[in-house]
């Protein structure tokens, strides 16, 4: 007979409690607890997908065990393996999180075309019907993947286990639900509960899952923060609806780095990878206008060139604005000090909005130089010449620091017919200039930068 048990869950952090309360001990969250309906099965109800489901496991000594690097399932999206470490690591389960209609399931769809027989997709939020659908706007190839609508994950993995595919993609984990529960699919515990099914199933039976996950509306991942810690990487995909443009950054990787980023454009035929970013995140205009500079970035291992923009006018009321997107707005006002205090550029009364093309948000230091040059440039009306590119972090103290990998931020350059670079004069230091085609420009203080930009 099963015992039925009632206990309430923080929808916040996932916290268990005996009786309700008003503020979560864990995460101190207010009206936060739900009451949910926990069916506890014995053992001998459990449904199993092993043959035999004795258990043998016991301590073995590291030196013993042997690592097997042939591991990694090589996908035919190379920007995805990218973002992953080189591909994706059997048994291994991923979470992939977004906005709704970011195109999360066409991504993850495309990945299982691309596939084949290999994948066993799971859709808990469409039919058969609407899948092969959705699969045939994407590809005109046949799919030899394996399709399952099925919303409980005991079957869902008695037919893995018969199966047998090299992985697994569920869409969505906020669909799945246990039979072990009684509460509803969604709820904190069923998602935990869940969660925890697949991730035993994908470590012992060497399979990799891939799985959907939902974001609130206040862009955290849905269902407890624990779910987080139980898989092996999680991946934020983000973009704007009315932009064309998708990125798959690395939160969390324990198979590779968290630095990578893959680019995206959305078609009417699904996402198209983007090979070379740097020649859309340029101004495609021949025209030179002031208040545009553009930098060498780093994301992951990959360089990148990003256009900022940024346009300076006398301000109409009397609190100046400060805009900027794709960029920290509290960088920008440090930016701005140090510009008037150190170089005596007076912002004070002017509105400042900042921009960085192609909706993409950057977050490395070197950055800084480019959007100091924008400011320049738009304050005093003088344009930039396109062919010139900055790299360089600012301090409080005005000095213009060292960035990491300018070696590759130059080549970058380059390869993209830029004239000129302007990095720090620390950076200088083991560069030999007969090795590429541009003059590379060292200042070492932010004082400088007008009369380099003025030449």
């Amino acid at each position: 007979m099963a015992k039925v048990k009632i206990t309430f869950f923080c929808q916040n952090c996932g916290a268990q409690s005996p009786k309700w309360i008003g503020k979560c001990p864990h995460c101190n969250e207010w009206n936060t607890y739900v009451e949910e309906v926990v069916e506890k099965i014995s053992s001998s109800q459990k449904i199993s997908w092993k043959k035999n489901d004795e258990r043998t496991s016991k301590p073995i000594p590291l030196k013993e065990i042997i690592s097997d690097e042939r591991t990694r399932i090589i996908t035919a999206d190379v920007e995805l393996n990218r973002v992953l470490g080189g591909g994706i690591v059997p048994g291994s389960v991923i979470l992939l999180a977004g906005n709704p209609g970011i195109g999360k399931s066409t991504l993850l769809l495309q990945l299982a075309l691309s596939q084949g027989s290999n994948v066993l997709y799971i859709s808990g939020e469409e039919s058969a019907q609407q899948v092969k659908l959705r699969a045939n706007r994407l590809s005109q190839a046949p799919a030899d993947c394996l399709v399952l609508t099925e919303t409980n994950v005991q079957k869902i993995l008695v037919h893995a286990s018969k199966e047998t595919p090299q992985l697994i993609i569920v869409d969505s984990i906020q669909t799945l639900s246990t039979s072990y529960l009684d509460s509803l699919p969604g709820s904190i515990s069923q998602i935990r509960e869940s969660t925890g099914e697949l991730l035993r199933f994908a470590k012992e039976m060497n399979i990799a899952i891939c799985i959907i996950g939902h974001i609130t509306k206040e862009g955290s991942i849905a269902g407890p923060k624990i779910l987080e810690h139980m898989v092996d990487t999680v991946l934020q995909f983000e973009g704007e609806r009315h932009h064309n443009y998708r990125i798959v950054r690395t939160l969390k990787n324990r198979f590779g780095s968290t630095d990578e980023l893959g680019i995206y454009e959305m078609t009417n035929t699904g996402l198209r990878i983007i090979a070379n970013p740097s020649e859309l995140l340029l101004s495609q205009s021949d025209e030179q206008l002031s208040g545009s500079a553009v930098a060498a970035t780093m994301e992951g291992m990959r360089a990148m060139l990003i256009e900022t923009q940024a346009l300076v006018s006398t301000a109409v009321y009397g609190t100046p604005q400060r805009s900027s997107t794709g960029f920290d707005l509290r960088r920008l006002s440090m930016l701005l000090a140090v510009l008037e205090k150190r170089s005596g550029f007076y912002f004070a009364t002017q509105d400042v909005f900042l921009n960085l093309a192609g909706g993409i948000k950057i977050s490395d230091p070197a950055i800084d130089l480019a959007i100091a040059s924008a400011l320049i440039s738009s304050l005093e009306d003088m344009p930039i010449d396109q062919k010139t590119c900055f790299a360089g972090e600012i301090g409080l103290t005005g000095e213009v620091r060292a960035v990491n990998k300018i070696d590759q931020r130059i080549m970058e350059a380059n390869r993209l017919g830029f004239h000129r670079i302007i990095i720090s004069s620390f950076n200088l230091k083991g560069i030999e200039p007969s090795k590429y085609d541009l003059d590379i420009v060292g200042i070492s203080k932010i004082n400088e930068l007008y009369d380099v930009l003025s030449k």
